[in-house]
């Protein structure tokens, strides 16, 4: 049986758990947000898009 979750859902956990314990402000998660949004609409989200394919992939690989 495989299970997938979302890499977003992912990284907002991370971010919920960063915020939680101080390691960030909620000013540098605000920033961290509006970047991705920012980069998402520029010449670099497809090759952001292929790395992190690229590494789930290898990882699920890995786990078999």
């Amino acid at each position: 049986m495989v299970i997938t979750i979302p890499l977003v859902l992912l990284l907002a956990v991370a971010l919920l758990l960063l915020l939680r314990f101080k390691a960030v402000g909620a000013g540098v998660a605000v920033v961290v947000a509006l970047f991705g949004f920012y980069l998402a609409d520029t010449g670099a989200a497809d090759t952001v898009n292929q790395l992190v394919t690229a590494v789930t992939g290898a990882l699920a690989d890995a786990g078999r």
